[in-house]
């Protein structure tokens, strides 16, 4: 599976997707993850990605055109038509784990993250095949959102993780406890529930449902 990330930003995430299970997939194949500098993809001399907006307004707006030459660009690179194009937003619809399956079906996405005041309108309506977001807060660009999607998605990719119980949706709403049984804390004994340590796993799953 390929993702691409269109920023104004290429190297902003390098050291995160360089580390732990995504380096792992990228040495084996089984992802691609591509940061593409928008710059790249501009028409003047100058590189421009912003102007001001039409009818005023603070602040510079990411033009339209570079960004779909750079979408254009990068779906060629895919033979696949399984291909989706992504747009961060905070009005997009929210990212949670039914989208991560949807989306673990396409050979490749594509990323556009805004920076500035915001993106043309004209790549939500003529670009992007969907707009996202990742929660009900502001945050200065897209390139965090993507790294979000990339690492949900990549964990349901056959070969990503170790053990199929890792796959475990979700994981993490029962609580979890590891050595030692009895734990030091604020000059407290706090012990591990003794029902994990019956080894009837039946009661074990009950407590854990519960």
């Amino acid at each position: 599976m390929r993702f691409d990330i269109i920023t104004i930003f290429p190297k902003i995430l390098e050291s995160y997707f360089q580390e732990s299970l995504l380096k792992k997939a990228q040495d084996k194949g089984l992802i691609k993850i591509v940061s593409h500098n928008l710059r790249d993809f501009t028409f003047d001399k100058h590189r421009k990605v912003d102007d001001t907006p039409y009818g005023g307004g603070p602040g510079m707006v990411m033009k339209a055109e570079p960004i779909a030459k750079a979408v254009e660009f990068l779906k060629s690179k895919v033979k696949s038509k399984k291909k989706r194009v992504i747009l961060f937003s905070l009005r997009g619809k929210k990212f949670d784990q039914r989208a991560v399956h949807r989306l673990a079906k396409y050979d490749q996405l594509i990323f556009i993250c805004g920076r500035y005041e915001g993106v043309d309108e004209r790549v939500a309506t003529d670009v992007a095949d969907e707009e996202l977001a990742i929660g009900d807060f502001v945050i200065s660009g897209g390139e965090l959102p993507a790294a979000v999607v990339i690492e949900a998605v990549a964990r349901l990719i056959p070969g990503m993780l170790g053990k199929r119980q890792s796959l475990e949706e979700l994981k993490g709403s029962y609580p979890v406890y590891t050595k030692p049984e009895v734990a030091i804390i604020k000059n407290r004994k706090l012990r591990v529930p003794k029902v994990l340590l019956s080894g009837d796993h039946k009661k074990i799953d009950l407590w854990r449902n519960k």
